[in-house]
Parts: C-alpha cells; sequence; structure tokens
C-alpha cells in the first residue's frame, strides 16, 4: 500500500494567498473604522461578512484544495473573518452608545419649563348648547336631521305655507343668493330658520316623524345686543297619529326643565305662523324673580322687566297646507313643531347680557364655559 503524496503541490488559488486575505482583512477593518453611524456598519457589515463578501467567497474557494492544504487555508481564512466579526461587534457597541446618547439630548425634554404659557381654550357655548339639545330630544326618542344652508326658496317658503306676497320674502328679512351671470332670481335663499329641514324630513323618512333640527340661520338684522345676521335655531318636528297640542305642551315642558332646572313654568299664548295653526307663542316663568317681581316695586328684575314671563320660542300643530306639501295625509296624520334661538337660550340659561360676545371669538367669553362635551 502507497503511502500519501505530500510532495503533490497545491492548486493555486488567488484568493486564497496570504497577502490576498490579508488585503481583504484590512480594507474590512478599515471599512468598519470608518463607519460613522449604524447605517454606514450596516452597509460595512453587508460588504465584508455577508454571503457576497470577499472573505465568504474565498472560504467557499477551500473546498478546491487538496486535503493536506486545506487546513492552512481554512486557518488563515477563519482567524481573517474571526477578526472582522469582532471589530464589527464593538464598533456596533460604540456607535449603538453614541446613538443613544444623542437621543437624550436631542429627544429630552425639560420638565421644568411653564407648561401655562398658552391658555387652555373652551369650546364655544353655543356648540356645547346644541349638542345638549340634540341629545336632550335624542333621549326622548327623537333623531337629529340637517340640512343646506343655502336652500332652496320652495322649502324655505312654499312648502311651509308662506304666501308668494308675505313680507318675510322681502329683501327686508331675506338673503338671496345671486343666480349665474349676475341674475337676480336664482331660486336659492340663506335659509330664515332651520323648517326647511322638517319639510326635507317629511319628505324623506317613513311616519311616523320625529325629528329635532340644529343649525345655523341668516336673517337681514343688524348686528346688537339682542340681534345679529347668522344665529342659531334648534327646531323640533313630530308628526305621528293623534297627536295634539297637550303632547306639544308635555315636551316643551320637559325640554324647559332639561334647559333651565326643576320647577320652571311655561305658558302658551296665541300667536299667528304661516306653518302652524293653532300656533302659540312660548313663554318661560322667570327663572331669576319667579314672577315675585310682577307688580312689586320692591323687588324689580331686570331680566323680566318684572313680567313674570320671557318670550321663549313659536309652537303650535303643523299646518294641514304643510303636511299635504310635503305628501301627508292631514286627515290620518297630525302633527307639532316648534322653534327657538340658540342664542336667546343661551342668554337666558347663562345670564348673558350681550349677543355680540357669541360672535366676537374672545377667549375671555368662552373661556369660562368651560371644555364640556
Amino acid at each position: 500500500m502507497s503511502a500519501p503524496n505530500n510532495a503533490y503541490d497545491p492548486v493555486e488559488v488567488e484568493a486564497l494567498k496570504p497577502e490576498s486575505v490579508a488585503r481583504m482583512r484590512e480594507e474590512a477593518l478599515a471599512a468598519i473604522a470608518a463607519a460613522a453611524d449604524l447605517e454606514q456598519l450596516r452597509e460595512a457589515r453587508t460588504a465584508h461578512a455577508g454571503d457576497r463578501s470577499p472573505l465568504a467567497l474565498a472560504n467557499r474557494e477551500i473546498g478546491a484544495l487538496p486535503p493536506h492544504a486545506k487546513a492552512d487555508a481554512g486557518k488563515r481564512v477563519g482567524a481573517a473573518r474571526g477578526a472582522v466579526n469582532k471589530a464589527l461587534a464593538a464598533r456596533q457597541a460604540e456607535l449603538q452608545a453614541e446613538h443613544e446618547a444623542r437621543i437624550l439630548v436631542e429627544e429630552t425634554v425639560d420638565v421644568t419649563l411653564p407648561w401655562d404659557r398658552r391658555p387652555q381654550g373652551a369650546r364655544h357655548p353655543l356648540t356645547t348648547l346644541s349638542e345638549l339639545i340634540a341629545d336632550t330630544f335624542v333621549a326622548m326618542g327623537y333623531e337629529v336631521a340637517e340640512g343646506p344652508e343655502a336652500e332652496a326658496e320652495w322649502f324655505n317658503f312654499d312648502a311651509l305655507n308662506f304666501l308668494p306676497d308675505h313680507p318675510a320674502r322681502s329683501l327686508q328679512d331675506t338673503f338671496f343668493v345671486q343666480g349665474p351671470d349676475g341674475e337676480e332670481e336664482s331660486g336659492i335663499v340663506l335659509r330664515t330658520h332651520t323648517s326647511p329641514v322638517q319639510a326635507r324630513s317629511l319628505l324623506t323618512r317613513e311616519l311616523p316623524v320625529y325629528v329635532v333640527c340644529p343649525g345655523r340661520t341668516y336673517r337681514t338684522d343688524e348686528l346688537d345686543a339682542t340681534h345679529t345676521p347668522v344665529f342659531g335655531q334648534i327646531e323640533g318636528l313630530a308628526v305621528d297619529r293623534g297627536l295634539t297640542m297637550a303632547d306639544l305642551k308635555g315636551t316643551l315642558d320637559h325640554f324647559a326643565t332639561a334647559m333651565f332646572g326643576e320647577g320652571i313654568v311655561t305658558r302658551l299664548r296665541p300667536h299667528y305662523f304661516p306653518f302652524t295653526e293653532p300656533s302659540a307663542e312660548l313663554d318661560l316663568q322667570c327663572f331669576v324673580c319667579r314672577g315675585a317681581s310682577v307688580g312689586n316695586p320692591d323687588r324689580p328684575c331686570r331680566t323680566c322687566s318684572s313680567e313674570g314671563w320671557i318670550e321663549w320660542g313659536g309652537c303650535g300643530m303643523v299646518h294641514p297646507n304643510v303636511l299635504t306639501a310635503c305628501g301627508v295625509d292631514p286627515t290620518e296624520y297630525s302633527g307639532f313643531a316648534f322653534g327657538m334661538g340658540l342664542e336667546r337660550t343661551l342668554m337666558f340659561r347663562d345670564d348673558v347680557r350681550d349677543m355680540r360676545d357669541m360672535v366676537e371669538g374672545d377667549v375671555r367669553f368662552t373661556l369660562p364655559f368651560g371644555m364640556e362635551i
């Protein structure tokens, strides 16, 4: 049996020569040392220690060597790869520490700084009041309905039994939207009340209908302590079989109690509205003097002018013409409607003296009302 041929010359592989392995090792160590951040270090790791790196490719060439030459080449390449991995770990620890230290500096929060340089704001009380009223009626089984503020004249007037010569249609009370090319007769107005939403609800919903309609309305009023050309309204509509004025009175009594507290007294005074018949003005017993100032000069009341009652809004049974215009048979169904201004309700509820305070955007007005939601 012959002995191993130790005199056999190994295959010359360029990548496995000592000088080649040393050069790849030095290039890798230089790239690692030059990495300025973790991203650059990741790139150096891929280039010099990844599966396609020079040292990894050289390691694969070991298989081409004769058996007795593989050990020496393996030790040479293994030592180089070990040095590279050791350098990578050391540089990783250095850069990670630098990164964390930089974050502590850049993202630190000085808890000693004053926190109240910008005063806290508050929701506008009209918004809060509108949502409170809506919640009150939702709890009674009503739905909240909304409609466009630029409204068709038919919905704003005709469907609500306003005759063509009704004074509310004139420019004295109504903002008319100019038509295309300067046409004056566009048929569009800025709604003067939220009652058009009631007409839309009757046309689009199945009977019975119970809706409450909050929203902005527009009239050609001058801005003063008790008037504004843009104001909020809340209106309600109920159409069902067998509804009477007694149902209307009970609904309004519950509404008044929710707004002004237990013990508030209401009354209905005969009045006229085109869209209700019979119609009434809704008055509240003065919630300041509770009527004690009437005929009593020793106890004058500025809130009700010593009359004992405060006008709050209008109401009545839905006019048969309105039901007919909206496709409802007035011989089978009846309904009631009511409406009042949000600004007036806020003035009564929170003793606001000047309506201009509600529209000027002064935080000193809204702040006392807080962030109630």
